[in-house]
């Protein structure tokens, strides 16, 4: 697939009115989206995390795409027209907290990964910019509505930390191991779509899967 098809994306209504994502969208102020875990002290022997920002920056455009699909639920990427799952928003933390319970309970995820075994508490954040995983405590922080604009309670940024509590050991913050669990996470939870998008998008900013 061309590197530069996550850029051309065009998110076409039921009656063909079109927006394009340009490359140019890109320098526009960034959405926050779920920073680097804290890391225990017997675990900053993790290798560096080198593609970090590429990450956001994918994220990011994926973020803007789904928060039009109400209004535009078909995309057109590397040729191919996808319509768009609905990505869950959460009203609480403690939505939040159950949404986490149920997927790691999916008989898929713990098949998949021995750390689904192992319970996520999900707090809320007192700042507002990030989300962040603690593998000390297997905890999740996440900013709610009482922090800001409760800007985190959306699935994508959940599975994300999710992802981070599936490891299991020291690796990259966000290298190739990571982004498969995310993808898989994405495609089995939200759906198929969502997940090939979220691929070409990453793969078009330069990020490498697995």
């Amino acid at each position: 697939m061309a590197r530069s098809a996550a850029a051309e994306v065009a998110a076409a209504s039921a009656g063909g009115g079109t927006t394009r994502v340009t490359p140019r969208e890109r320098a526009a102020p960034r959405e926050r989206v779920a920073r680097p875990e804290r890391v225990a002290p017997q675990e900053r022997a993790a290798p560096r995390d080198g593609q970090r920002g590429k990450v956001y920056e994918a994220e990011n455009l994926v973020h803007r795409i789904f928060d039009r699909s109400v209004d535009y639920p078909v995309v057109e990427i590397a040729g191919s027209r996808l319509t768009l799952p609905p990505e869950r928003r959460f009203g609480s933390i403690d939505s939040v907290q159950d949404y986490v319970d149920k997927v790691l309970a999916l008989n898929w995820v713990r098949t998949t990964w021995v750390r689904a075994g192992v319970p996520v508490r999900v707090r809320e954040r007192s700042g507002s910019t990030q989300a962040h995983y603690e593998r000390a405590g297997a905890i999740m922080a996440v900013p709610g509505h009482r922090s800001g604009s409760g800007w985190a309670l959306r699935e994508l940024v959940i599975l994300h930390e999710m992802a981070h509590h599936l490891a299991e050991g020291p690796e990259p913050a966000h290298g190739g191991p990571f982004l498969d669990r995310l993808l898989t996470m994405v495609d089995g939870v939200v759906g198929a779509e969502a997940a090939l998008l979220l691929r070409i998008t990453l793969l078009d900013c330069g990020v490498r899967i697995g």
